[in-house]
């Protein structure tokens, strides 16, 4: 059964930086980072994809979060910066692609358990 196990959430005041890790248990050529706030959907945050690591950003996260990955260690990171409020919200990790929009949670059926953001003002 493949794992996925985010971490590195935490709170932090606004401006500040956190680095979120996610291990997953094999390799997968696509992985994408969502967040959720209760009562609210599930959004599509960032992406990345392929040996060389491929990225795409929400527009809400685009120049303040950066994608990354170790391919040895079956490892993203979510590099966040100049952390906002409106940040604050439950962070996921999600893979195997089955098809459709990289922001679209229906389009992955792996999922890691979470770990939270929060960004006091």
């Amino acid at each position: 059964q493949v794992h996925l196990v985010e971490s590195g959430g935490g709170s932090v005041q606004a401006g500040g930086s956190l680095r979120l890790s996610c291990v997953s248990s094999e390799y997968w050529n696509s992985m994408t980072w969502f967040r959720q706030v209760p009562g609210q959907a599930r959004e599509g945050l960032a992406l990345i994809y392929g040996e060389n690591g491929v990225t795409r950003y929400a527009d809400s996260v685009k120049g303040r979060f950066t994608l990354s990955r170790d391919n040895a260690k079956n490892t993203v990171y979510l590099e966040m910066n100049s952390l906002k409020p409106e940040d604050t919200a439950m962070y996921y990790c999600a893979a195997k692609f089955v098809g459709g929009s990289w922001y679209d949670p229906s389009a992955y059926e792996r999922w890691g358990q979470g770990t939270q953001v929060t960004v006091s003002s």
